[in-house]
């Protein structure tokens, strides 16, 4: 499978390099820069996942501050590389305690990254992803353990197997225990959705995950149910879920990791609803135009607040100057990209917020043909645009767990063409 694995800073610099099968020379990692420079240039998107080239292929992953560059002399199912190098990343972030990896949280633990790589691969082939398993092979980073390292010399890399290593239940050790049992789910769904200038519903998707905290003792073997598992498509699990009792009862069984996992994703179609409405008028006459923008909150679920609600309006490159006002929040304006970024924060109930006012054009350009599709930022805490709940849960140990549901909706890719 892989042959080598390059992570990249946003700049193009190599911070870590990898090789199982042979020394890949790095100029495959400036040929790379230059696709990813082409990209931008081209039409300011990203670079394709998968790359060819005569005698390798290229597959990435990009993540705040870094790109994760896959390196493959022979031919693999690209998703396999790229489910692998997103596995390899979420690693980095709950083994460093962190929500980005960037340069400086590379550099300082060069040791640990190049152990983990170790361990996750053998051969280029995936071989131990569960970070649970990873965490009793490899002592997370700390200050205790980097003290004790540093003034005795040892290694971080236990000398022995992980207790139940060898047994089916890889993900979970035996002979955990807590004084309090209980375990946390968080639900977060992600709305994906164009809307047309009327209003109309282009298309919309919700793309969701559910999160887990799990402190219970012992081996428990869990039952979760949701009020409407059929809603749910393209479900992608832990590898803790028996996936057959899913697809016979949708139910959820499964015996879970200790500590934070993410017990699945999932992706639902056919949404005709969102919670937030926004009105755009924006036209160009002679010299100049009229901008209005009107947000509000719909009733479906007027209970909830809507929160962090950022509207980003991109201007065409010929206006020069603007003259807005806003009722609600505050905006600003990028001079060199023309893009006026309204924070409206809450929503209010009182009143709706509004933008409003008067842009110029740069005499001699020619009338802009339409504005690009403003795009909005906002979310909606215990709150699930699909409507799913944790209905129950069930547990086959003597105690009874404590069981916390939190939810949260936000927008993912939310446009609005004017």
């Amino acid at each position: 499978m892989l042959s080598s694995l390059f992570i990249l800073t946003e700049t193009g610099d190599i911070l870590i390099e990898k090789h199982w099968r042979g020394l890949i020379n790095r100029s495959i990692c400036d040929y790379f820069w230059d696709q990813v420079l082409a990209s931008k240039k081209e039409n300011g998107s990203v670079v394709p996942p998968v790359i060819s080239t005569p005698k390798y292929y290229l597959i990435n992953i990009q993540r705040p501050n870094i790109y994760l560059l896959g390196v493959l002399q022979t031919e693999v199912p690209p998703l396999l590389v790229i489910d692998f190098l997103q596995r390899i990343y979420e690693t980095f972030l709950e083994y460093f305690s962190t929500t980005a990896i960037n340069e400086n949280i590379i550099r300082d633990n060069f040791v640990h990254i190049y152990q983990l790589l170790d361990e996750m691969a053998d051969n280029g082939f995936p071989f131990t992803t569960e970070l649970n398993f990873l965490k009793e092979m490899i002592r997370p980073p700390g200050v205790i353990n980097n003290v004790i390292q540093g003034v005795t010399g040892s290694s971080n890399i236990t000398d022995l197997l992980p207790n139940g290593s060898l047994g089916a239940i890889q993900w979970r050790k035996t002979g955990i225990r807590y004084a309090s049992n209980e375990i946390f789910f968080d639900i977060t769904e992600d709305i994906d959705c164009i809307i047309d200038n009327n209003g109309g519903i282009v298309s919309c998707e919700v793309n969701g995950e559910i999160l887990s905290n799990s402190k219970l003792s012992g081996m428990p073997d869990l039952t979760l149910t949701f009020n409407n598992p059929r809603m749910l498509d393209d479900v992608s699990f832990h590898p803790c879920v028996r996936y057959s009792k899913w697809e016979n009862e949708r139910v959820l069984s499964f015996i879970p990791p200790d500590g934070n996992f993410k017990l699945l994703n999932y992706r639902i179609k056919g949404i005709n609803q969102f919670p937030i409405y926004i009105k755009p008028q924006i036209s160009f006459g002679d010299g100049g135009g009229r901008v209005n923008v009107i947000v509000g909150q719909k009733p479906m679920n007027p209970s909830k607040l809507i929160e962090n609600v950022i509207i980003t309006i991109p201007f065409p490159k010929s206006v020069n100057n603007t003259n807005l006002q806003v009722n609600v929040g505050t905006y600003s304006i990028d001079e060199a990209t023309k893009v006026c970024r309204w924070n409206v924060g809450k929503i209010p109930k009182e009143k709706t917020p509004m933008l409003s006012g008067f842009v110029n054009l740069t005499p001699g350009q020619p009338l802009p043909e339409s504005n690009p599709p403003i795009t909005a930022q906002f979310k909606i805490v215990m709150f699930t645009i699909s409507g799913l709940a944790v209905d129950s849960l069930a547990c086959n140990e003597k105690y009874k767990p404590y069981k916390g549901v939190r939810s949260m909706t936000r927008a993912g890719k939310f446009q609005v063409r004017v």
